[in-house]
């Protein structure tokens, strides 16, 4: 028998608890996909300042000069807090990307919040590549930089990021398997829970990752229900057997 402890090792999920006492678990983007909605976010403040600077050109004398510094001003401190705010925590980046701002209890990021982890974005991001705050993420759980540890916030994947229909397309890898009970009648509630808490990590893991943690719990499984993985390996991989099982458990 396997459950959902037995995931731990891929798991980079928090439990949290809300004001209402109801426990969940968000899932913390990491550096590399933030870093992406990051450089998204830089491309459009950008085109913003070249926008602004080639108007200004058109305003003589030091009443134009002063608005496009304004502007600069308030594009560059407050881009990121006016998304999270009026956006539910995302930004056009964040948003592309499929990630939000949550607070640390997973309840909506507020404007105190917002803007305290967008102050310190200057220390996170102090040096060229930001090591301060790649650091910070690496060596913290739920990859948080400076300004998220101060602000008490956390960068989440959001719900659609994670909904089953990310998955790959139809699944085959049991073809030629018996599968427990046509897809999980003879399967523990443990048991379940511990292969649909893969599907819902399998979108967050390359093939290779997948494949090395469904491994021990594929073999569970299949000698559990009377065949030898030994000699009878899983064709496709041992990640697809289980995505075939747990589609099959959410089609039950």
């Amino acid at each position: 028998m396997f459950s959902s402890q037995a995931l731990s090792p891929l798991d980079s999920g928090m439990t949290v608890e809300s004001p209402e006492g109801i426990e969940f678990t968000l899932f913390p983007a990491g550096p590399l996909i933030r870093s992406c909605a990051w450089a998204v976010d830089q491309l459009i403040q950008w085109t913003l300042f070249i926008i602004i600077s080639v108007t200004s050109t058109f305003f003589k004398g030091e009443g134009g000069s002063w608005m496009m510094l304004l502007l600069f001003f308030c594009i560059d401190w407050f881009y990121h807090t006016l998304w999270e705010i009026f956006c539910r925590g995302q930004s056009p980046g964040k948003l592309l990307l499929g990630i939000r701002v949550l607070r640390g209890d997973g309840s909506p990021v507020n404007p105190g919040a917002s803007f305290l982890r967008n102050l310190l974005r200057f220390a996170d991001t102090f040096l060229f590549l930001c090591p301060v705050a790649l650091t910070s993420m690496l060596l913290s759980k739920g990859f948080r930089r400076l300004g998220d540890w101060t602000a008490g916030t956390v960068v989440v994947y959001t719900i659609q990021s994670l909904a089953v229909s990310s998955f790959p397309g139809p699944v085959s890898a049991a073809q030629g398997f018996r599968v427990p009970a046509g897809g999980g009648g003879s399967l523990s509630g443990e048991e379940k829970q511990g292969i649909l808490m893969f599907l819902r990590r399998y979108p967050l893991l390359g093939r290779a990752r997948a494949d090395e943690i469904a491994a021990p719990l594929v073999k569970t499984l299949r000698t559990e229900d009377g065949q030898e993985p030994e000699d009878s390996p899983v064709p496709g991989g041992d990640a697809d057997y289980l995505l075939d099982i747990g589609k099959r458990i959410l089609g039950d």
